[in-house]
C-alpha cells in the first residue's frame, strides 16, 4: 500500500524554527512526513549576543554561524523571501514564483527592528550617533561608537512594545554604567533610560526592584515617553505630549514588528504578528497554522526562553493533532531572563502568564544554583554559559532538563 507524503513547511529557521524542525524530525515518521524549512539566509546569529557586542565582551565570530549544520539532515533547507500565504489554498508563495504546498504550516519568522516606523529615526546618524544594537550589523556600529565616547549624554531609549528581549535596554544601561566606569568616564557621561512604560519593566515586582537598581546606578529615567520623532539636527527626540530628551548618542531600540509576509497574508495583528491561541500556538484562524517563538503574539515576553518552553508544548499538541485527538498540552507562558547588572553580576526573572516574577532559586528549589531577583556572579555564569549550550543542545532540540511550565516550589513571593 502506497502511502501518501504530507508536507510540513516551517517558515525561519532562527530558534524556534531551528528547533522545532530538529525535534518533529525525530517525532514523525519518515517517508509519512516531509519537512522543509524556508529562510531568507543561511545566517544564524546567536542573538542574545548582540547586547556585548558594543562592550567588547564577545566577538563578531562566537555568535553568527550558518543554518544548515545546525538543521537535521533529513529536513530541507530552501533559501528565499516569502512573498504570501494562500491560507485558503494551503501553498506559501516565495518572491522568485517557487510554491509550496503544506498539510501544516508553522510561521515562526521572529520579529525585526523597524526604524523606518519613527519619522527622523535613519537618517545620516543612523548607525552612528543613533545606534542600536537589535542588529549584527547595529551592535558593531555601536561599538565603534563607543570607541570613540569621550563623555556626554548617553540616552537608552525603547519605543515601544513588545521588544525581542525586553530586559535587554535595562542590560545596556547597566552594562554601560560599569564599562565607562572602566575606562574612566562614567563621571564625564550622563546615563538617561527612556521608557514608554511608567516605570522600569512590565512585571511590578520586577520593575520596582529594577527601578531601585537604576536609581543606585545614577541611572535618570523618563518614563511615559512615547516617541513621535527623532531630529538628528537637533540631537533630540521628541514625545507626543511635546517632550525632549537631547543626546550625543541614542541608542534606541526601534518598533519591533513581525514579517511582512504574514501581513500581506491577512495572518497577522496590526504589527504582523499572528494571532493564535496563547497556550497552543495554533492559529485562531486556521487549524493547520501555527506560530512559535517570537512571531506570534502571545502575551509574554519575546524571549529565547519562551520559545524553548513553548516549542516542548507545541510538539506534544501537534502530534495530538495529525493524529485527530485533542491538544492535551498546555502552555503557561513561562519565560526567565537573564539581566546583566554589571560588575560581573546578572540577576534572573522566572515568571509566567499569571504569575509575578518571585524570589528564591532556579532551577532547583533551595539549592539553585542560580538565585531569583538577586544580583549573583552564578547569574552571570549561567548567561555566560548559555551561549555554549544555545548551539550545542537547545538548537539541536536536546532535552536541557528543565520544565517547559514554571515551577513554583523554592520560589518566595517579593
Amino acid at each position: 500500500m502506497t502511502t501518501t507524503t504530507k508536507n510540513l513547511v516551517v517558515l525561519g529557521a532562527g530558534t524556534a524554527g531551528t528547533m522545532v524542525v530538529n525535534k518533529l524530525r525525530r517525532a514523525l515518521p519518515d517517508p509519512e512526513w516531509s519537512i522543509t524549512v524556508i529562510d531568507k539566509d543561511d545566517i544564524h546569529d546567536y542573538q542574545p549576543g548582540y547586547l556585548f557586542i558594543p562592550f567588547r565582551m564577545n566577538k563578531p565570530k562566537q555568535i553568527r554561524k550558518t543554518k544548515r549544520p545546525y538543521l537535521s539532515e533529513d529536513v530541507d533547507l530552501v533559501i528565499g523571501q516569502v512573498e504570501r500565504v494562500d491560507a485558503a489554498a494551503a501553498q506559501v508563495h516565495l518572491e522568485d514564483g517557487r510554491v509550496f504546498p503544506y498539510d501544516q504550516l508553522v510561521i515562526a519568522s521572529g520579529t525585526t527592528p523597524r526604524p523606518d516606523q519613527t519619522p527622523g529615526m535613519l537618517g545620516e546618524q543612523w548607525h552612528r550617533e543613533v545606534g542600536e544594537f537589535y542588529t549584527y550589523e547595529g551592535a558593531i556600529a555601536l561599538r565603534d561608537q563607543l570607541d570613540r565616547w569621550e563623555g556626554g549624554r548617553l540616552v537608552v531609549h525603547i519605543t515601544e512594545l513588545p521588544i525581542k528581549c525586553p530586559v535587554a535596554p535595562l542590560e545596556f544601561a547597566f552594562l554601560a554604567d560599569d564599562y565607562l566606569s572602566g575606562k574612566g568616564l562614567r563621571e564625564r557621561t550622563e546615563l538617561v533610560f527612556v521608557t514608554p512604560l511608567d516605570g522600569a519593566f512590565t512585571k511590578p515586582m520586577a520593575s520596582k526592584r529594577l527601578g531601585k537598581l537604576l536609581e543606585r546606578k545614577n541611572i535618570t529615567v523618563e518614563t511615559d515617553f512615547m516617541i513621535e520623532s527623532v531630529d538628528q539636527d537637533a540631537k533630540v527626540i521628541r514625545s507626543y505630549d511635546e517632550r525632549e530628551v537631547a543626546y550625543d548618542q541614542l541608542v534606541t531600540v526601534p518598533l519591533n514588528m513581525g514579517a511582512d509576509f504574514v501581513g500581506a497574508s491577512g495572518l497577522g495583528d496590526e504589527l504582523n504578528y499572528v494571532p493564535v491561541d496563547k497556550h497552543t500556538s495554533r492559529s485562531t484562524a486556521y487549524e493547520n497554522i501555527w506560530a512559535l517563538g517570537d512571531a506570534s503574539n502571545i502575551p509574554t515576553s519575546k524571549a529565547g526562553s519562551v520559545a524553548h518552553f513553548s516549542v516542548d508544548v507545541f510538539v506534544e499538541n501537534f502530534q495530538d493533532a495529525i493524529a485527530g485527538r485533542p491538544l492535551s498540552h498546555s502552555f503557561d507562558g513561562h519565560a526567565n531572563c537573564f539581566i546583566e547588572s554589571g560588575g560581573g553580576k546578572a540577576l534572573l526573572l522566572d515568571f509566567n502568564y499569571e504569575t509575578e516574577p518571585m524570589g528564591g532559586t532556579f532551577p532547583l528549589p533551595h539549592v539553585g544554583p542560580m538565585s531569583l531577583l538577586k544580583e549573583s556572579r552564578a547569574n552571570h555564569l549561567g548567561k555566560l554559559a548559555f551561549r555554549h549550550i544555545y548551539w550545542n543542545a537547545l538548537l539541536p532540540g536536546h532535552p536541557l532538563g528543565l520544565r517547559a511550565d514554571m515551577q513554583i516550589a523554592g520560589k518566595i513571593p517579593i
